[in-house]
């Protein structure tokens, strides 16, 4: 009863805020929305996903709370140009997700479906579903990586791509043969780098080798790779700023200190971090 009460608030509020926005669009409304379109609102809805993440990434509920509410106006926003040009509504919007959760599904909504599917077995029914709807569609036939963006990030496209490949046995039997594959293409880098130079197409081609395998490892193990460099980055850059705050605390400045000097900043930088992880731990 609690849930179904949830979803009845949840109806109008959603209203309430299509309403908002048709208000912000109108001839009375705000002349920054009105000026909108569907290219301009590109990297708003590129920034929100990005603070979006990262409120998933600290696990900040009261912060992702929020974020939420900002993706879904971008999507309300998007839909509500579409629909003054005359293309489809919000509401067409959400229709279309839901026949395609219905449709892509049948395992839990069909009478005779199998809800005791793996997840495994799952994925496979979801593309084989996708490859029957586009060939009733009348569309080109595609292949099984057809369909992921050009457009994402570098790599979480490889992650993307990997993740597809897997599905009909295109896969590495364990996380070692990954490392020993990594290894291979570390070889093969460092022989670019060494006979061609640092600036050229193989060492820049052998690169892009060893990342996209690194994405692989990454698959393998089960750790979402944008997410881990995300981690990575937060890191450098905490002990980065920890290294600056040492100098400049000395009177000193970064660019006037020898390497050597730097990298013993850079111990203590590092030790100050795993000191205050260890501290959190046993607090927690």
């Amino acid at each position: 009863m609690l849930a179904w009460r949830m979803s009845d608030q949840a109806g109008a509020r959603f209203q309430q805020l299509v309403e908002i926005m048709r208000t912000l669009r109108s001839d009375n409304g705000c002349a920054w929305d009105r000026q909108q379109t569907v290219r301009t609102l590109r990297p708003f809805v590129l920034g929100e996903t990005y603070e979006l993440l990262d409120a998933l990434d600290r696990e900040n509920y009261a912060e992702l709370k929020g974020e939420l509410g900002d993706f879904l106006f971008e999507a309300v926003f998007l839909a509500q140009i579409c629909e003054e040009e005359g293309r489809f509504s919000i509401a067409d919007s959400i229709q279309a997700i839901s026949d395609k959760l219905i449709r892509r599904h049948p395992h839990v909504f069909d009478a005779e479906g199998k809800a005791s599917l793996t997840p495994g077995e799952v994925k496979e029914r979801w593309e084989d579903i996708k490859q029957q709807e586009r060939h009733d569609a009348g569309e080109p036939d595609q292949t099984l990586l057809s369909g992921i963006p050009r457009s994402m990030p570098s790599l979480l496209r490889a992650y993307e791509l990997s993740t597809r490949a897997v599905t009909v046995g295109f896969e590495w039997l364990t996380p070692g043969d990954v490392l020993d594959k990594i290894d291979e293409e570390t070889r093969e880098l460092r022989e670019a780098v060494e006979t061609l130079g640092p600036q050229s197409k193989e060492a820049e081609e052998e690169l892009g080798d060893l990342l996209f395998t690194i994405a692989n490892l990454a698959r393998k193990l089960g750790v979402e790779p944008e997410a881990a460099l995300r981690i990575a980055n937060d890191k450098f850059q905490q002990r980065f700023d920890d290294v600056e705050r040492q100098v400049t605390s000395k009177g000193e400045r970064l660019r006037d200190l020898t390497l050597e000097q730097l990298e013993a900043h850079w111990v203590i930088a590092k030790a100050t971090t795993k000191d205050a992880t260890a501290t959190k731990h046993s607090t927690s």
